[in-house]
Order: structure tokens, then C-alpha cells, then sequence
């Protein structure tokens, strides 16, 4: 059976590893502190009990937990066949991770690297692995998504993609192979969309609530875009825009101020309680149209 690490126990971190374990693989779990681990065991729990209720389907809360062992530190996955990246959309951030992973690592483990926005070459390039390096931009939440987008690196190999592949057809996932481009194809379009959005509010033309009304009711989107970004998380969204505006230096990508003070006042959405809209302990929506 294949032990995959998972680094990072955020949103998008708790979402790997569940779905890796509810598809029956062992898992070890790393972050930078034992609290964010048992924060992120908490989470596991209480989604995997939720799920029913939610639409998705019933799952055994504690045979989940039973295959997630938990570790402080990047170099606890040393001993992973592959390795999923889930850190925050921040280069010196991802930067340090993959040159700790790629000290405490075998030379035949594979890199999966869960982003929004960086490209893939890049970060393979301060590792030692560049072939064993890949793209996987997991959606969100992940249990509940049914494809994601693989992208090979400059230098990927063959047999990391195939590897790659087979390891998300294990976990229920069709995988969309695209090119290593910053953003790739679904952050190109939908982080454009999500900050035109924020424009929106920011400058007065709608409320949030009236923003996703227009796309719920018009265009019939089960999520309006301001949803989708509480979802994601406001700050990650920033990050993602901010590094689209970096990377192709055009104006299209220059990030809405709302986002930008949203993320500083700690409003990142149904992780934090409260972003574009309200929402209770279990993520569910409560008010809609905070930011206004």
C-alpha cells in the first residue's frame, strides 16, 4: 500500500489527506506545529461526519483517522513513496518546503505540488528531483471534487505523470493534463473572475449578496464567484492574483483592493468565519453579503 505525505494541514492539506485515506491509503500528515495538526485531525473528523449531510456520500470517521499518522516538519515524509505539497501560495514559503522535502526525501520519491498559480518548472528547479517534480491543482473541497488539473514541469518525466496519474485514479479523480503555465487553465479564468467581482463591491456597483445572486440566477452557477472565493479562502484567492500580476505583468491581474484589506483583517472566508459572507462553526452559509 502506498504511504503518501501530505505537507501542509490547511483547507487544501485536511482535504488531501482525508481524501487519501477514505480511498485507502496511508497518510502522514506535516505541518509546522503539533496544534495545527490536531486542529487539522479535528477538521478530518467532523467533514468526514458531516459528509452525508452534505450531499456526499457516508464515511467511517474513525477508519479515515486510523490511517493518518501526523508528524512536525517537512522531513517526516521522508520515508513516502510521493509526497503532495499543499503550503501556502507564497514562493519563499514553497521555496523552503521543497528544498526541506528534498533533503529528507529519496531520490525516487515524486514531488506533488498542489498550486493555484506558480508555475511547476520553477518550483522544481530548487530541487534536486526536477524530473520527479509535478503538478496537481486540487479543487475545493477535495473529497467532494471529481477531476483536477495535472501539469507536467519542463522536466517531468514520464514516469512521474503516469505515477502521478495513477495515484489521483486511485483517489477517485479524473486528471486534466495541461501545460505549465502561470495559473494553468482554471486560475486564469476564475481568479480574473473572483477579482472583477471584489471590484464590484469595492466600488459600490452591487452588494456580495446581489454579485452571486446575478450568477446563482442568471447564469445558473451553483456558486457565485464572492461564494466560491470564501471557499477558497480570500487570502489564498489574493495570493493566487498576486503572483498572476507578477508573473505576467499585466494590469488585468492588479489585485482588488478589498481583497487586500479582507486578508489583512483576517476575513478569509468559511475557514475564518466570515468573508464575503457569514457562516457558522460547520461552514454553512448563515448571512450573506458581509463585504459590502
Amino acid at each position: 500500500m502506498t504511504l503518501v505525505g501530505v505537507v501542509g494541514a490547511g483547507v487544501m492539506g485536511v482535504g488531501v489527506a482525508q481524501n487519501l485515506a477514505q480511498t485507502g491509503h496511508d497518510v502522514i500528515l506535516v505541518d509546522k506545529d503539533e496544534e495545527t495538526l490536531r486542529e487539522a485531525l479535528t477538521l478530518i473528523e467532523r467533514n468526514c461526519r458531516m459528509s452525508r449531510l452534505m450531499g456526499g456520500p457516508e464515511v467511517d470517521a474513525a477508519a479515515v483517522l486510523a490511517r493518518i499518522t501526523t508528524g512536525v516538519g517537512a522531513k517526516q515524509v521522508a520515508g513516502a513513496e510521493i509526497v503532495i505539497e499543499n503550503v501556502t501560495e507564497n514562493w519563499d514559503v514553497k521555496r523552503a518546503v521543497h528544498e526541506e522535502m528534498d533533503a529528507a526525501c529519496g531520490p525516487e520519491t515524486v514531488f506533488v505540488v498542489n498550486t493555484s498559480a506558480i508555475p511547476i518548472t520553477k518550483i522544481a528547479a530548487v530541487t534536486g528531483r526536477p524530473d520527479r517534480v509535478v503538478g496537481v491543482h486540487f479543487m475545493n473541497p477535495v473529497p467532494a471534487k471529481p477531476a483536477v488539473e495535472l501539469i507536467p514541469g519542463f522536466h517531468t518525466s514520464p514516469d512521474t505523470v503516469e505515477r502521478t496519474r495513477d495515484l489521483l485514479t486511485a483517489m477517485g479523480k479524473k486528471a486534466v493534463q495541461v501545460k505549465d503555465s502561470c495559473g494553468f487553465v482554471s486560475n486564469r479564468v476564475l481568479m480574473l473572475t473572483v477579482n472583477e467581482a471584489a471590484f464590484l463591491v469595492h466600488e459600490g456597483v452591487a452588494s456580495a449578496a446581489d454579485v452571486d445572486e446575478v450568477f446563482r440566477s442568471c447564469f445558473g452557477h451553483p456558486m457565485g464567484p464572492l461564494e466560491t472565493a470564501d471557499l477558497i479562502g480570500v487570502d489564498t484567492i489574493l495570493y493566487s492574483v498576486e503572483v498572476l500580476y507578477e508573473h505576467y505583468a499585466d494590469s488585468k491581474y492588479r489585485p482588488c483592493p478589498l481583497l487586500k484589506q479582507m486578508t489583512d483583517a483576517g476575513l478569509h472566508g468559511r475557514k475564518s468565519g466570515r468573508g464575503f459572507h457569514d457562516y457558522d462553526p460547520s461552514g454553512r452559509l448563515v448571512s450573506a453579503g458581509s463585504a459590502n
